[in-house]
């Protein structure tokens, strides 16, 4: 009876070590204003390196919790190995909210002002020049590429 209750605690005290607690990232942090367009874009190619890192991560977690399951099912106390926390898909949450703060802050600040164009600064396109549709058939664009050659 006491090899079952120490093998019980053991098993629940390694349980614990199963999954990891979420550390979401926060939506707006301090520093944010004084970002300069780059940095935002820095930032956001960085946020997105980690939610393909967090992707990777949550499928092996997949995988581990249909093992720790099905051989659960034999061995109860691999249920106790189930992590249930889903750190990973909840990090990957916060900062794909983060990137769309990121964005909305990019176009507030990195958009160029509004100016109005004069006819006399806006150059004329090329006369051979055509505008094809991304589903132009073969002929049109045979008949496009011959008027650029000559």
């Amino acid at each position: 009876m006491l090899k079952v209750c120490i093998g019980c605690l053991a098993a629940l005290s390694l349980s614990a070590c199963a999954g990891r607690t979420p550390q979401p990232t926060p939506l707006v942090m301090i520093s944010d204003r004084q970002l300069d367009c780059s940095a935002i874009e820095a930032e956001i190619k960085l946020n997105n390196q980690k939610i393909s890192d967090l992707a990777i991560e949550k499928g092996w977690k997949m995988g581990q919790n249909a093992v720790a399951g099905v051989v659960g099912f034999m061995i109860w106390p691999a249920w106790l190995g189930m992590d249930l926390q889903n750190a990973a898909g909840q990090e990957a949450t916060a900062l794909s909210q983060r990137n769309q703060y990121l964005l909305a802050l990019a176009r507030e600040k990195c958009q160029p002002k509004s100016q109005t164009a004069s006819l006399t600064s806006m150059p004329a396109p090329p006369p051979f020049e055509t505008t094809l549709s991304p589903l132009a058939s073969n002929s049109e664009i045979t008949s496009s590429l011959t008027l650029v050659n000559q």
